[in-house]
């Protein structure tokens, strides 16, 4: 199940004063960050006025225009940008990243922020490449591994592909729209809704990670730089459900129920698979990786539910839904920058990302422990995590969808249920494994053991994205007017929004909750508990000090402990027919005689079962595509220009 991974060279415990390329780039990307939420709450509580910038691309020009859905997304990558800045700066020392990441890191932000900011097709299209191709060059910064080479490769095909299905699928809708501009686009007919819906999930969902495109998150985020990981997963992936929630929900929509089911299915599939991989998974970062694709799933899971639920008249019930993946964004943001910082700074200290080869760092890195201990809980979906209140309303908006006489909300509606139910439980077990395995007991390796506690700008950035957990876990009020102006923009929305006061109200629905009296009924109890002990261990007589009693043996040992391996066992032998382990015993006897065993040695490895079976035959066909084309490159000028001209025609009459 496991490897040994090999990863850049890092100076352990080395503390070292960041040099001015760090300084500088960190700053930029923090000061782009704050620009951005700024400019981003501006258009969520205002009306900013559209841009046209007609000399910066020629004929065509840029079109901008911050709505109160644009703003959201531009706040949310802004604010991510924010932490990672600042955490850049002593990171980027560390681990010796060179002038051109450091250089790539700001543009990466402000190339993320042009995609919610585009008022027009072109303009979003030009700043979506420009994202992908800045993101692909960070993934390659540490390019002399081999490792690295191949995820940048892979995340490129990957991001291209969905490139060309968005394009095409855009392209088909402005020319049928009569626009470019989103105000200027007009209805289109169904079988044109239909194709642009599909080319745009498709395309749309690659860049969020969504079953099966997927698969380029858990080979470029472990290798990306720590930081990189974190704009990735926090930021760059919510712009793939901005395109979802734009163009599909908002500019075609309201959408039929069969768009409901489908996003449904695909969310829910992506985040069961998702948690699941993340459950058995050994590399910190791609455990991440695919608790990524969890939450991405469940974000879309709670769009399809709205979308399902306004078309069959559900419209409170649908209210909630969208509620809970505003929320769910927020929280994933915030928990999930935390989480990839927190696990960079793991990286920085002991050169390692294998779980089975950490432990022990309580007591070596506290301050990192306590940070990473706020990004798990809020991945678990548990009571005082970041990512309970969203999981709490899709959960509500699931069991509270009206009468029972709609034979599809009826079936879905349990099925979405059981799905979010699965994955919480998985992503508590996926989590509790991260953190008990990686943080606790004692270390199993030399370099978890010489480990030291991160940098001020590093603890720094971790305790602003920890902060915005705590917020978002215990004071869901302060998200409330910023709720409310994103739900109006959302056709599937018709109803009020979600009250999230100190007693969180469900519009139309039963349900209640108040996350800060839970946080401060469990912040007394705690208080009771630690005076009571306190007053006890006064009265306890004094006793000597003696070793732990380790069932005869001197002393515990690292090989007394549970690995990562052996703690996600059960589950793999639970779930065999989904992963499909790839497992080998070896069996060693002794040279004097076959009966006598000198050693058995067991492996497991779990590879991406989705990806082992969808892929292969799809390169094939490619690869089986690419030599008939070479065979129409002759050479010959004239045949170029012969295919110039026909594809040119072919462009006009499918325009005309």
């Amino acid at each position: 199940m496991s490897a040994t991974l090999e990863t850049a060279p890092v100076h352990a415990g080395r503390p070292a004063r960041p040099g001015s390329d760090a300084v500088v780039a960190g700053l930029l990307t923090s000061v782009i960050g704050v620009l951005g939420l700024g400019i981003g709450l501006v258009g969520v509580f205002g009306s900013p006025a559209p841009v046209h910038i007609g000399w910066l691309i020629p004929l065509i020009g840029v079109d901008l225009d911050v709505d109160a859905l644009g703003g959201f997304f531009l706040a949310l990558t802004g604010a991510v940008a924010i932490p990672v800045g600042v955490y850049a700066i002593g990171y980027a020392r560390r681990e010796h990243l060179g002038r051109a990441p450091l250089a790539v890191l700001p543009l990466f932000v402000a190339a993320m922020l042009v995609v919610p900011a585009a008022g027009s097709i072109t303009t979003f299209l030009l700043g979506w490449e420009l994202m992908a191709l800045t993101s692909l060059i960070l993934v390659l910064a540490e390019h002399r591994r081999p490792e690295v080479r191949s995820a940048g490769v892979f995340y490129a095909v990957m991001t291209q592909l969905g490139f060309v299905a968005i394009l095409v699928g855009l392209m088909v809708y402005a020319a049928a729209g009569g626009g470019d501009v989103f105000a200027d686009l007009g209805s289109v007919g169904e079988g044109t809704r239909t194709a642009v819906f599909l080319l745009t999930v498709v395309g749309f969902g690659s860049k969020a990670g969504l079953l099966p495109l997927h698969a380029w998150l858990p080979r470029a985020h472990p290798e990306a730089p720590s930081p990189v990981s974190a704009l990735m997963s926090a930021a760059m992936v919510n712009l793939g459900i901005y395109g979802i929630a734009r163009f599909d929900l908002q500019l075609l929509g309201p959408g039929p129920r069969w768009w409901g089911i489908v996003l449904l299915i695909v969310g829910g599939a992506s985040a069961v698979y998702g948690v699941l991989q993340a459950a058995v998974a050994t590399d910190l970062k791609r455990l991440l990786a695919y608790s990524t694709t969890e939450n991405m799933g469940l974000i879309v899971l709670a769009m399809g539910a709205a979308t399902l639920l306004a078309a069959s008249g559900a419209d409170d019930a649908a209210s909630v839904a969208m509620a809970a993946a505003v929320i769910q964004l927020i929280a994933h943001a915030a928990f999930k920058s935390l989480g990839f910082l927190s696990a960079g700074s793991v990286l920085a200290a002991t050169g390692l990302r294998d779980l089975d080869r950490l432990g022990g760092l309580a007591r070596r890195m506290p301050a990192t422990t306590v940070l990473f201990g706020v990004a798990a809980l809020g991945a678990c979906g548990l009571p005082l995590g970041a990512g309970f209140v969203g999981e709490w309303l899709l959960v509500q908006s699931l069991i509270h969808t009206g009468p029972a006489d709609d034979a599809v909300v009826a079936l879905a509606a349990p099925l979405a249920v059981g799905a979010v139910a699965l994955t919480t439980g998985l992503g508590v077990a996926a989590m509790v494994k991260a953190f008990g395995i990686g943080f606790l007991a004692r270390p199993r390796s030399r370099e978890a053991t010489g480990a030291a506690e991160s940098p001020v700008s590093m603890i720094a950035g971790m305790t602003i994205a920890a902060t915005a957990c705590v917020v978002v876990a215990v004071a869901p009020i302060v998200l409330g007017p910023l709720l409310g102006r994103v739900l109006v923009t959302m056709p599937a929305v018709r109803t009020d929004a979600p009250d999230l006061g100190t007693m969180l109200h469900l519009p139309g629905l039963s349900g209640s909750i108040a996350p800060g009296l839970i946080a401060a009924a469990l912040l007394a109890t705690i208080l009771v508990a630690v005076v009571a002990a306190s007053w006890g261990s006064r009265r306890r007589p004094e006793t000597a000090d003696l070793p732990l009693w380790a069932c005869g043996a001197e002393d515990l040992t690292p090989r007394m402990q549970y690995t990562a391996t052996s703690f996600a066992e059960p589950l793999q032998r639970v779930f065999d027919d989904v992963l499909r382990p790839d497992t080998d015993t070896e069996v060693t006897h002794f040279e004097e005689s076959r009966y006598l065993v000198e050693k058995v040695a067991y492996r497991a490895r779990v590879t991406d079962v989705v990806e082992n079976r969808l892929y292969p035959p799809v390169l094939r066909a490619v690869q089986t595509c690419a030599q008939l084309v070479r065979r129409a490159h002759t050479g010959s000028v004239h045949l170029y220009l012969a295919y110039g001209a026909l594809g040119v025609l072919i462009v006009l009459v499918v325009a005309r």
